[in-house]
């Protein structure tokens, strides 16, 4: 792997993007988590200054109203009727920016067809896997700043999951769905295209944004306090004990709505037909309540359509682990824990089954070792990237091959991993780990002097970790149809 040239795809370069305007931090301070987090800054003055031209406008009201009293109330309301104005227009905007994100992210991960959206989606979750640390002291970091994009997209694909399954019973849903039944739910988008839009416009919209914002409130001063200690000194990413994280769960769960209802709002017609605006605000106001209810709904979720936002939010928040207990090698583990979560009644059964059926055991982008299915011995292991969703078996991964007879590859074939031959499972290394230790040493040898990744490696590796291999722009195709 000489010769580097750490330039991106332009599909890696949409992903950074997305993932940089949702959660990240800049100069410019204009990502989603930005925005709130000048929104709760500024809240505390706003809402003293609203007071106070209130209490102001009482006080005068209540005197004998002299001319120059008069004049003065028609000032001050003047004034109040200007910073409403104001604080509409800054809604206004964080909606259009959220809004126009949550477009933007359906469109780079859903197509024209089933198949595609679900191959499209492997790549933006791929992608961000990839994109994301495995070691070292930024992997709770950026999996913060990485988990909202993903576990939109994961949204987005459990909806169409359970729509399919005939799962959804939510009536907004429902309605938005229109006459479309189950077995057409797939070509929904070419049957009639006029309806899917607005079944994006109305349903998978509010959905991505629901999921972006679902933990802003964590940024309010109060959350802060919680997570960083008085003295601020705390690591926010610690094991909190019992009582301050059900003191975070419900600050996170408030301020959120505060900052969905009133930071963001309802989107603003803009024109000049009364019967249209009319029309536009019933439809808007309906889209609110549908993300509110879908926040509400998913502390507590039982087998409702909270479940769409709990479910991923689980799965994201392990494949994408903040936690010093952080270990790549667990990350196929992760229905483990979901089925505990669905055994104590925290989530659905129904839907974490629904979600197994999409992702598999093994999440996108993570690193496989296998034994070749070509040689006569097993006399050798090679690496495979996770690529696509929907495995015909779960413990099964579709991969992109990444290196051959030991040599990495920018553009391997596809292939699916049977558990016989992936290193992952216990049984397969147990077998294969009575080849030479020489030849292992001569194998990670090859392998580890080309990839530079840990000092130290297993002689049989269950796993491996392809973050720097996708630095690489020629290793960033591994969707593309191989040769």
């Amino acid at each position: 792997m000489t010769n580097k040239t750490y330039s991106d795809t332009n599909f890696t370069v949409q992903v950074k993007s997305l993932l940089s305007r949702t959660y990240g931090r800049s100069q410019l301070q204009d990502s989603v988590l930005e925005r709130a987090i000048e929104y709760y800054e500024k809240q505390p003055l706003i809402e003293h200054k609203l007071a106070e031209l209130k209490v102001n406008i009482e006080k005068i009201s209540a005197q004998t109203l002299t001319d120059k009293a008069k004049q003065h109330i028609i000032r001050l309301e003047r004034e109040q009727r200007s910073f409403q104005e104001e604080l509409r227009f800054d809604r206004h905007e964080r909606y259009q920016y959220l809004f126009k994100l949550s477009h933007e992210i359906i469109n780079l991960c859903e197509g024209d067809t089933f198949a595609e959206s679900n191959r499209k989606s492997a790549q933006v979750l791929g992608t961000i896997q990839l994109l994301s640390p495995t070691e070292g002291n930024k992997v709770a970091l950026m999996n913060e700043e990485h988990k909202p994009l993903y576990k939109s997209v994961l949204c987005l694909r459990l909806l169409d999951r359970l729509c399919i399954d005939k799962e959804i019973v939510e009536p907004y849903i429902k309605l938005a769905l229109a006459e479309v039944n189950p077995e057409k739910f797939q070509t929904f988008g070419i049957d009639n295209p006029n309806a899917y839009k607005k079944f994006v416009d109305q349903v998978k919209i509010p959905l991505v944004m629901a999921a972006l914002i679902q933990d802003i409130g964590n940024n309010h001063a109060e959350s802060l306090v919680i997570l960083h200690g008085k003295a601020g000194r705390e690591d926010p990413n610690r094991t909190l004990p019992v009582q301050d994280r059900k003191r975070l769960l419900q600050v996170n769960y408030r301020e959120t709505v505060k900052y969905l209802v009133d930071g963001i709002g309802a989107g603003m017609y803009i024109g000049n037909s009364k019967a249209d605006r009319d029309k536009f605000n019933v439809v808007e106001h309906k889209k609110l309540l549908f993300i509110k209810h879908l926040l509400k709904s998913s502390v507590s979720p039982k087998e409702g359509i909270g479940n769409l936002l709990k479910v991923p939010q689980i799965y994201s928040s392990i494949i994408l682990s903040t936690k010093a207990s952080y270990n790549y090698k667990l990350l196929p583990k992760v229905f483990q824990a979901l089925n505990q979560n669905a055994e104590r009644g925290a989530c659905s059964q129904v839907v974490v089954d629904a979600l197994a059926k999409i992702t598999g055991q093994f999440p996108q982008g993570f690193g496989v070792t296998y034994i070749p299915y070509d040689q006569d011995i097993d006399d050798r292991y090679e690496y495979a990237v996770v690529c696509q969703l929907y495995p015909k078996n779960l413990e099964q991964p579709i991969c992109r091959m990444t290196t051959r007879n030991l040599a990495f590859m920018g553009h391997g074939q596809e292939i699916e991993i049977k558990k016989c031959c992936n290193l992952y499972f216990v049984e397969t290394a147990k077998n294969f780990s009575t080849i030479s230790k020489d030849r292992l040493h001569e194998i990670l040898e090859l392998l580890a002097s080309n990839y530079h990744e840990r000092k130290q490696l297993d002689l049989v590796p269950r796993c491996w970790q392809p973050t720097e291999f996708f630095t690489l722009k020629a290793h960033q195709k591994l969707w593309n149809k191989a040769n």
